[in-house]
């Protein structure tokens, strides 16, 4: 069995990082559960939400998403992928149009996703969705 070379690995990485996507846009709880890793240790922070600890959670925390919002429709940019031996990352930045309880929303989020290898496929361990604060920081003086 030859080694996948960098290349490849990243094009592994960013198929399972485009199958979470496809999963949210389509609300399929079963896509969902397939790509996370069921343990205790991964972590999720949607965009105003407290962190997640652990795969049941996290699961519920889909499972109340999917079943409240009619559309999802995901633009990503500013991808970057990492990886280093068995844990990848990805961020960039979510373009989201969503429709919720009638009322149309867009907004861009800032994200990180992790993937632990687990034998020949990845799986995620961290996905972190969090807001963009626009304006200037100031600093203590």
């Amino acid at each position: 069995m030859s080694e996948l070379t960098p290349e490849d690995e990243s094009a592994e990485v960013q198929e399972t990082n485009a199958r979470f996507y496809r999963a949210l846009e389509a609300r399929d709880l079963e896509a969902m559960e397939a790509l996370w890793l069921h343990a205790d240790y991964v972590r999720c922070v949607h965009p105003g939400w407290c962190l997640l600890t652990g795969w049941e959670p996290v699961r519920q925390s889909w499972e109340a998403i999917f079943k409240d919002t009619r559309e999802l429709r995901f633009t990503l940019s500013d991808i970057v992928v990492r990886i280093s031996a068995d844990v990848a990352w990805v961020t960039g930045t979510e373009n989201i149009l969503t429709q919720s309880q009638g009322n149309i929303s867009v907004t861009a989020v800032l994200v990180t996703n992790v993937f632990e290898r687990r034998g020949t496929r990845w799986r995620m361990v961290l996905h972190h969705a969090s807001h963009i604060l626009t304006g200037e920081v100031e600093s203590s003086a």
